[in-house]
This record gives C-alpha cells, structure tokens and sequence, in this order.
C-alpha cells in the first residue's frame, strides 16, 4: 500500500472519479451465501461485478480490523491490538482508541478550576489514513462514522464512529429505573438500575452527566427528566428542560435534549438521550439510554469540521453520536428484551438511514465512506439461534445499498466487511488455565508479580510478564505456551480449544504495549468476559450462558469479511490491508 499511495502522490487526481465504500461491521460471507434469494441488491452486485470473502487481521476483532483497513498496516504498525491494551509500567487496562490529557494549564478560584488551555482527545492509533492522502491531492472525500476514528482526522468532511465515548466518558451507560420492590439501586455491567417509586403519578428522575471538571474534586453533574403519568392510561409527558413529549407504554421516544450546568449561568454541557416506556401501568419501568453528545452542539469533536454535525442536524434532525448506538448491554442485563432490543436496532438504522441519504445528497464525487453498524451488534444477540430475525436486518443494509446504487448509478461501489461470524458456545478463562499450570501465581485472590510468568489481557492477548522472566527463558516460554494451548482440549467433547497462535512481533513504537502472543479460538470458543478485563475464573472452561452468542474474537480463518465491488479488482486473495491500496488506486490516472 505504501509503494502505490508512492506512486500515486506523483499522479494528478481524477476529480470526476466517484467512489462509495460501505462498511458493512459483521457482514458473514457465509450468511450471505445462504441467503441470496432475500438479498437481491447484493446478489446484484456479485453478479455484476466482484464478490469474495476479504481476510482479516489477527486478532480479528473491530478496532484491530478497521485500523488495518484505515492504514493499510499490520496491527503491529499501527499499534491498536485489541479493545482493551494495558499499561506497561501499572498493567492497569485501559482503552485501546483513544487517550484524553488533562488542560495543561488551570487557574483555581474559589471552589472552581478554570482551564486556561484545552483538553486533548488523541488517537492511539498510527499511520496514515488513506483519505488523508486523497484530500491532501485534492480529492473531496467525506468519512461517515468511520470506526477508530475520534476524534476525526482533520480532512474533508467527517462523522466520528466507534470510540466515541457517551458523556460520563464511558462507552454507553444506559439507566433503568423501576419501582419493582425486588429491585436495589445499583451498577450493573454496562448501566446502573435506580429503584423509585413515583409519588401521585410523578416521579423526578435524576440523569447523570458528565463529570464537573470545572471544580477541583470533579463531581459528577446532574440533569432532571420529570414524568407525570396519566392516571387511567398507560402514557406518560416527559420534561426534559424546556422540552416537552409523550410517550406510551411501550414506546421508544425521539431524541430529548438535556444541558448539565457547570457554571450556574455561564457555562454547561449538552448532550440528548431517548426513553423506551418499558411499563407505565401498573408498575414503572423506564429505560434511559446513554446520554450522549448532541451534534446541534456537541460537548466532543464528533465532527470535522466541529460545526459540520450541526448543519446535518439542521438539516436531518438529531442522530445518535455514541461510537455503538445499539445497546446489548441492555438485553446482557435483561433490562431489554430481545424484541424491544430489535425495536431499537431498527431506531439505529432509521438514524444511519437518513445520514445516509444526506451523505449521498453532499457528496456528488470524490471518495464518500459510510460505516454500518447493525448487523455486528446484531449478530452478536442473534446468531445461530434466530436466523429469521437477523435476516431481517441484514435485508434492511440490503435495501441500503440497493438505494446507493439507485441514488449514484455511475459511482464505483465497493461494500466490505471487517471480519464475519461465529457461535460462541463456551467461555474460556484463560487465566484460570494459566494458574492451573503454573504461569500465573496468585496470593490470595490477588495476582502474585513478583511470580507471574505470563497473564491473558483483552480478548485475544497474552502477555510474558518481562520482568521475571527475561531473554532466552522468555522465548522458551513463549514456545511451551503455544504447544500448550495447541495441545488443549475440552474435556466435555475433546474439541480443539485454540486453533492458532501467533507470536507478535511489534515496530518498536509499540513494543511496550503489545502483547506476546495473539491467540485465535476454536469456533465456539471464545475469552470470557473475566478474561477480557484481566481476571481469573473459577473455571478454565464455562458454558456461555450470555444473551451473547455470536462472536469472532477467534482464529482470524473462520471469521473472513465481505468484499463486493462493481469494478474490477486484483484477481487474487485479498485482506483488509489491501483495500486502501485498492481506493487509492481508483482517484489514480
């Protein structure tokens, strides 16, 4: 990719070449295959032009895959390894997107800290993004909620995508409050339930924001959302604000404003949320999404330029900014259901749909990329037992496309997907296993470091703790770990647990943060969520009970994407690295 974005930097740009990317997360070749008759616009597409299954990265998981696609770089180069690195000196975990810096300079007065200079958000990733290389030939091009993209690169137009954090800074914290009197207030993974109990049919409902760095012992801010429920019917009035709606029992409601005072008068946050009326009548129960930056005004760089996401609310009405809209925490934690669950995904395509057809309408040439969200989160909830409904949401991206190609009937059309899907039927604590064969040492339930030789961080990584075990004996290590984990089998059907694993050999930028080793699962295998934050389980191996059930954190040979094109394409195996390479050929003479 290097040598011909080379090249091509020599070449003049071909300004009347149009090309659209869609970046379908999740989409299965093998899903696809088994569907062709209820997917016309892609069968359409392969018959016409180009369908393939497109490798992906080891490991093959989201941030990894499309970072790889952004650069055209191996992990190692571009540094991003899993959801989740570690910090090399505290091996404390922490997210592998993006890093925020304190206002270097602050001036304390009174009980305030006014920051005399700006935060900084950056990306953790390395490389560079091959739309960059487009603008700086002149090329328009516009990057619609590209994942690993926060805060957007400052070229042409763009909507940030996965990372882009809720405004707690988290990665989505919904609410549920409930007068269920089996119900305490506490935090659940992914949310917090609050137990309430309306009073004459009121109830003030208090919505956490973000914290108030503005004074020294950064609390956290507090916005109310007042709920006056009709006495004989199930429907409710919300009051947000100045904002006023009604909601029904069982109904989603539309975006909701909601501002969070810092400085009474002089300075505050904003942000919006929706509600799902999940019992009105005779209980209450009353699910809030994560609050999220609002693009009217938003409190985080969701756009380049920073005003363009206020000219497409304008002009569309407002539209989630959360990096991953869908909540499957929300049905992990059975605060959804899986039909109300269904309800929302189809809130998240109605959104994607109308950006899509603003982007469509703003980007008459040039390169236009736009990133689709909802099959991945719905396979991770559907796959392998509800077919039917998951097919119904790869039909609604169908239709999409179907309406690219009616839309830009002489554009190149590319649609590909990071990585596809597999069941994941049992959890595997790799740390757990470790312990049971002297790797890791525990003291107590704490982690023993000081006799630690190796540990599993994230969702495919394990690392050599270097600071007991150095030079050959690491090696040495490294190779009795792979024959080892080769070697596993379940011992409730002697399946293969981890298929393949591969030693990292990382650029020296980022050698610190690494890990060892990548271990790619089994189909039905996969880290457990212990595993995924550094924990151990009681257990090396658990069914996986999880809402859960699809995955593809495994060996990157099962879990292939997508590449469709209605232009020729080398005549070859291709991976996601090789894409950029491939668009930047196409603004090439």
């Amino acid at each position: 990719m290097l040598l011909l974005a080379g090249a091509a930097c020599h070449q003049h740009p071909a300004h009347n070449a149009h090309l659209i990317v869609l970046g379908v997360d999740g989409m299965d070749p093998s899903f696809v295959e088994r569907h062709w008759d209820a997917l016309p616009n892609l069968r359409a597409l392969r018959n016409r032009g180009h369908f393939a299954r497109l490798g992906t990265t080891t490991p093959p998981q989201s941030p990894v895959a499309w970072s790889s696609f952004i650069t055209g770089l191996e992990p190692a180069e571009h540094g991003i390894f899993d959801f989740v690195h570690r910090d090399p000196v505290t091996l404390a975990p922490y997210s592998s997107m993006t890093r925020t810096e304190e206002p270097r300079f602050v001036l304390p007065l009174g009980p305030w800290r006014i920051p005399l200079s700006k935060a900084r958000i950056m990306s953790l990733r390395q490389g560079t993004p091959f739309w960059q290389m487009l603008a700086e030939r002149g090329v328009p091009v516009t990057v619609v909620r590209m994942p690993t993209n926060y805060p957007p690169v400052e070229a042409g137009f763009a909507l940030s995508g996965m990372g882009t954090p809720d405004l707690r800074g988290t990665q989505g914290t919904f609410t549920y409050f409930t007068d269920d009197l089996e119900e305490l207030s506490r935090s659940v993974p992914g949310g917090s339930i609050i137990s309430i109990h309306p009073e004459h049919g009121h109830a003030a409902l208090r919505l956490e924001g973000p914290p108030d760095t503005v004074h020294a012992n950064a609390p956290a801010t507090y916005a109310t959302l007042d709920v006056d429920i009709d006495p004989n019917q199930p429907v409710a009035r919300l009051q947000s604000g100045r904002t006023l709606a009604i909601v029904k029992q069982g109904e989603w409601s539309d975006w909701l404003p909601v501002e969070f005072s810092l400085i009474p008068h002089a300075a505050s946050v904003h942000g919006m949320f929706r509600v799902f009326a999940k019992e009105l009548h005779p209980g209450f129960e009353l699910y809030v999404s994560a609050i999220q930056a609002d693009p009217l005004s938003p409190a985080l760089p969701v756009s380049n330029p920073k005003n363009w996401s206020a000219r497409i609310t304008e002009a569309t009405g407002r539209f989630f900014t959360l990096g991953i809209p869908e909540d499957t925490a929300a049905l992990r934690q059975n605060v959804l259901t899986r039909a109300e669950f269904e309800q929302q995904l189809r809130l998240v395509l109605a959104d994607e749909h109308k950006l899509l057809r603003y982007s469509l309408a703003h980007s008459p040439d040039g390169l236009l990329f736009f990133y689709i969200s909802v099959i991945d989160q719905a396979s991770h909830m559907l796959w392998g037992r509800y077919e039917d409904e998951l097919l119904a949401v790869y039909r609604a991206v169908d239709e999409e496309i179907g309406e690219v190609v009616r839309a830009a009937p002489k554009a190149e059309l590319m649609v590909m997907s990071d990585h596809g899907f597999a069941a994941f039927d049992r959890a595997v604590n790799l740390n757990g296993w470790l312990r049971n064969r002297g790797f890791l040492a525990m003291n107590g339930n704490a982690r023993d470091w000081n006799e630690t030789e190796a540990y599993a961080l994230g969702l495919n990584g394990l690392y050599v703790n270097h600071k007991v075990v150095t030079g050959k004996r690491a090696e040495a290590l490294i190779a009795n770990l792979r024959e080892q984990l080769l070697a596993w089998r379940d011992p409730e059907n002697n399946h293969t647990i981890v298929a393949s694993v591969a030693q990292v050999h990382p650029s020296p930028a980022n050698r610190a943060i690494a890990p060892d080793l990548v271990v790619g699962y089994s189909p039905g295998y996969r880290a457990s969520w212990q595993t995924g934050v550094g924990e151990t389980g009681a257990e090396e191996l658990e069914d996986n009970r999880d809402a859960w059930m699809g995955d593809h954190c495994i060996d990157p040979a099962y879990v292939p994407g997508v590449l469709f094109a209605n232009f020729a394409v080398p005549d070859r195996a291709l991976n996601i690295r090789d894409l950029p390479g491939i668009i930047l050929q196409r603004f090439s003479e």
